[in-house]
């Protein structure tokens, strides 16, 4: 990456970090979670408006590193309009961008690109998918008609993204 692209880059996380999108409380929403890095101790709470199928509110409110909070925001700032199976898909390639499995020319992420050149700090990756990793488990949770527990960045085998629970509380691992 260029020095050019990369100071670019870094403009853009630093203005989703200072000025985060989604901020503003959604007055109602259908899917809400919780994500927490037990590693780091960002934390992150998503809210979801949906109406026909279409996200059309998005809360994002974010505390920790400025990747997390970034990433967050960038979350909010894309998903507006967007169907839940976009979302998912959004989700998916920033995850597989992250682990370098593909490259941001074989996805439309918008200014998740701008989130890239974190894959060369490995500790740091899971500061930029907590925001994501807590969407997934709360789209998941809502299409089961369940409520998501608190989600998390750790493996399960650690201890981490500790499922779903029903509306009958029975616990599913994930």
């Amino acid at each position: 990456m260029s020095l050019e692209l990369d100071s670019m880059y870094r403009e853009v996380v630093l203005d989703h970090y200072k000025q985060p999108r989604g901020r503003c409380p959604l007055d109602r929403h259908d899917i809400e979670n919780e994500g927490f890095n037990p590693v780091c101790g960002d934390e992150v709470k998503i809210g979801l408006r949906i109406e026909d199928g279409i996200i059309l509110g998005v809360h994002s409110l974010g505390r920790g590193c400025s990747i997390s909070v970034a990433s967050g925001s960038m979350l909010a700032e894309i998903l507006q309009g967007k169907t839940l199976e976009e979302a998912r898909s959004i989700a998916e390639d920033f995850r597989r961008m992250m682990h370098g499995e593909i490259t941001p020319d074989e996805a439309d992420l918008g200014d998740l690109e701008a989130l890239e050149g974190v894959q060369k700090f490995p500790v740091r990756i899971k500061c930029a998918l907590l925001p994501w990793t807590t969407l997934l488990d709360a789209i998941e949770a809502y299409e089961r008609g369940a409520r998501a527990e608190k989600s998390t960045t750790e493996d399960p085998q650690l201890g981490g993204r500790p499922g779903i629970v029903h509306k009958n509380d029975e616990r599913r691992s994930v």
